[in-house]
């Protein structure tokens, strides 16, 4: 449905629905949840990164007074799972408790208390010895053939290695081989933690009915249910997962993490627990943006045409399968979707190892893609004596744009209209200037830019769908219940706006129960770019249905023809003029029709189409002190239709914010045993507000996607996946020295100039 929006609700912008909640300070998270009889948990963690558990002593744990269980390997089920929802039944690595710790920071063992102190006394009371088993933390090494396994099962390729991703089209070797100018570089990117305002943590309640309940902060609350029926070997009826709200997920809360440890202490103790992670804790031992060394060949004519590209990943999983399969498919899908080159090659090796586990975040491999992608093609221009914005519109997809692997179209795609309007929001030729004048000062500015793409939704891959209930209620107001987790980008906010411009219905009579696996229909998940594209498009439909339902009873009661009337502000209106108010066509219903306005539908994702982005950015970097400062900034970004602008600006602020860190100064690093080392806020450097763009520009270019719901595409992921790329760039330029390594740091861009 692709109509021009006509009650306003759809094009206009909303504040996100909680935003009182949250100011007043009564919004509550799962932390703020209170049970009777709770308990708190504590988990042990491993301080070797691979080893085999020979002796565990919990007997002067489970003596303390205060203590009510401890769980460990011993007494849990020993049953394989992927933590994942993206990959629930597939490379099954992961139990509860293992006799085997795989990384500095794995779970041991874990307490339940009566206060959280006696819970981190009784976890240091817990003895543990070990037997060591030889340790890798690096991607390559760990695909050699004499490599040690880490794991035994969870059907991995060979060896460390999960599986080899490769896809083609045309003959890539053979055009970069005749090409008349090949670049080549080496690029590598770190583990990123997500910096998500809380922690995770969960509450669990095993009650005496033999009913699992867990409260958790989980954007795949559907999937956490899955895994935990399996695990402990409960009918799905019998688990209910709820997500009561959310502070931030960036994708760090599609794995299930802390919620099968919690349901465990539960069980054992009868009373509900509550675990919740500390920042060091949730720093090391939940998930993190997946560390990649990326190879990348391309070839160019004289003009700057790309002629071939060629691109093999070596990405570390850390110590358990997580989602890194489907992340280095997604990382390939992407490679094909923004060049009208026809030669192009992609090979990915996901690799177990001993660090901290990657999984899920935002962008889901996009942004390693085309920092590696979008610098080697700057590189180019240089060396070529080329404009790189020139280089970009001479060879960006456009709207008849197709997928050369399988000639599938990318959609409505516009990347050189968003390229454009950058360029003239920050005065592309002037910045250049600037640079160029600058060259021999100590200040210099830099100029970079980048183009990035990212999909929506699952399409081809998983199926996609997205249920939901919409219930009338008796005054013309309505409820809807939607499966999605509210993240902070305003996606229920959205699914209202959908339903306020289907029925006519003002925002404030629409309510929404969200989350909660034994309350509201099933949906895959909130990953992927699902929110605007795929669940937008359910609310939209569901809506579509109940107000078909409400015209056939107005019809009845105007003596008018159904296809006829319009339905605004709260009403149904016949062409005469006559009308009835929607609460009067439900009092019709129920007393008149005996029947209770409730619609239910299922929504499969329609297509395969690309949002696609462009950033430009001017930076100042001291050669003296090796310090960058972000200047100007631009981000221009192609959404089809902005279904609440307000929440879209606001996304792309914050992704640029998350990608300048990935640039500038983030990363989990490991010392020479495997340890995090900088297992803090205050180590782990997180950019800053004050550290932001002086002048911060954001446009978006709204041309209709066919296939979305009223023209719309998703925003949250690809708004940050041209950002660490475009500012390395602009690094690079202003130093003349190629930034191939994230983060740039003073202390790398120092080490250049020397």
């Amino acid at each position: 449905m692709n109509e021009p929006p006509k009650n306003g609700a759809v094009g206009a912008p909303f504040p996100i629905d909680d935003a009182a909640l949250k100011a007043t300070g009564q919004l509550r998270y799962v932390d703020d949840l209170k049970l009777p009889n709770m308990l708190y948990g504590k988990i042990l963690f491993s301080s070797v990164p691979h080893a085999r558990i020979q002796l565990l002593d919990t007997s002067a744990a489970e003596a303390m007074e205060g203590v009510r269980a401890v769980v460990s390997y011993k007494n849990t089920p020993a049953v394989y799972y992927n933590s994942s929802g993206e990959t629930l039944d597939i490379f099954k690595t992961e139990r509860v408790f293992d006799e085997i710790v795989r990384y500095i920071g794995d779970r041991v063992a874990a307490v339940a208390a009566d206060t959280p102190e006696i819970a981190a006394e009784a976890v240091r009371a817990i003895r543990v010895e070990y037997e060591p088993l030889p340790a890798n933390f690096d991607p390559e090494a760990g695909m050699a053939e004499d490599a040690y396994p880490i794991h035994t099962h969870g059907d991995l390729l060979k060896g460390n290695l999960m599986e080899i991703v490769k896809q083609s089209c045309g003959d890539a070797e053979t055009a970069i081989a005749s090409a008349p100018h090949v670049f080549e570089e080496t690029f590598t990117v770190p583990p990123i933690h997500h910096g998500a305002i809380e922690p995770h943590g969960a509450v669990a309640f095993y009650d005496a009915g033999g009913k699992l309940t867990v409260w958790a902060s989980s954007q795949d609350s559907f999937a956490v249910r899955i895994n935990l029926s399996r695990i402990f070997s409960l009918p799905m009826s019998r688990v209910r997962v709820s997500v009561p709200a959310m502070g931030g997920a960036f994708g760090g809360k599609v794995d299930m993490i802390t919620e099968p440890v919690a349901a465990a202490l539960s069980i054992q103790s009868g009373r509900p627990v509550k675990l919740i992670y500390t920042r060091r804790e949730d720093i090391v031992s939940s998930r993190t943006r997946h560390a990649m060394k990326i190879k990348l060949r391309m070839g160019f004519d004289s003009d700057g045409t790309i002629l071939g590209e060629d691109m093999t990943v070596f990405c570390n999983a850390g110590a358990y399968a997580s989602g890194t399969s489907n992340i280095v498919w997604a990382m390939c899908g992407k490679f094909f979707k923004v060049h009208r080159c026809k030669n192009i090659r992609f090979t990915g090796y996901p690799v177990i190892t001993n660090t901290p586990v990657g999984g899920p975040m935002r962008g889901f491999g996009s942004p390693q893609t085309f920092f590696a992608q979008q610098r080697l093609m700057q590189r180019a221009a240089t060396a070529l004596g080329l404009d790189f914005y020139r280089m970009q519109v001479q060879n960006l997809t456009a709207p008849d744009g197709v997928d050369y692997r399988f000639d599938l179209p990318h959609g409505n795609a516009h990347p050189l209209d968003c390229l454009k309007r950058a360029s003239e929001l920050i005065g592309y030729e002037q910045c250049l200037a600037e640079q160029r004048a600058s060259a021999n000062e100590r200040y210099r500015i830099g100029v970079g830019l980048a183009v990035g793409a990212h999909g929506n939704g699952m399409f081809g891959i998983r199926t996609d769908i997205t249920a939901m209930v919409l219930k009338m209620n008796d005054d013309g107001s309505c409820v809807l219940f939607s499966g999605s987790h509210e993240m902070g980008n305003a996606s229920i906010t959205m699914q209202k706006q959908m339903v306020s411009e289907v029925l006519g219905l003002p925002m404030d009579m629409i309510s929404a129960v969200s989350a909660d696996t034994e309350l509201t229909p099933y949906q895959l998940g909130d990953y992927s770019s699902r929110g605007a594209f795929v669940s937008g498009r359910a609310a939209m439909e569901v809506s579509l249905d109940m107000r078909k339902k409400l015209a056939s009873l107005a019809a009845e009661q105007l003596g008018a023809s159904a296809d006829s009337l319009v339905f605004s502000g709260g009403r149904a209106a016949s062409p005469d003029g006559t009308g009835v108010s929607i609460g009067e066509i439900v009092q019709f219903a129920r007393h008149k029709k005996f029947t209770e306005l409730i619609s239910e539908h299922t929504t499969a994702s329609p297509a395969a189409v690309i949002s696609y982005g462009a950033h430009i950015v001017k930076v100042r970097v001291d050669t003296v002190t090796g310090s960058v400062e972000l200047l100007d900034y631009a981000a221009v970004h192609d959404v089809g239709r902005a279904i609440n602008p307000l929440s879209v600006r606001g996304q792309i602020e914050g992704a640029i914010q998350m990608g300048a860190g990935y640039a500038l100064s983030e990363g989990v690093f490991l010392d020479s045993s495997g340890k995090v080392k900088n297992a803090s806020l205050k180590t782990y450097r997180m950019f800053r507000a004050p550290e932001m763009p002086k002048r911060l520009m954001i446009d978006l270019v709204e041309e209709i996607e066919p296939a979305g719901p009223y023209g719309a595409k998703s925003i949250g992921e690809c708004s940050v996946v041209p950002a660490a790329a475009a500012i390395a760039n602009a690094v690079s330029n202003a130093i003349g020295r190629n930034c191939n390594d994230l983060p740039v740091t003073p202390e790398r861009i120092l080490e250049k100039l020397r």
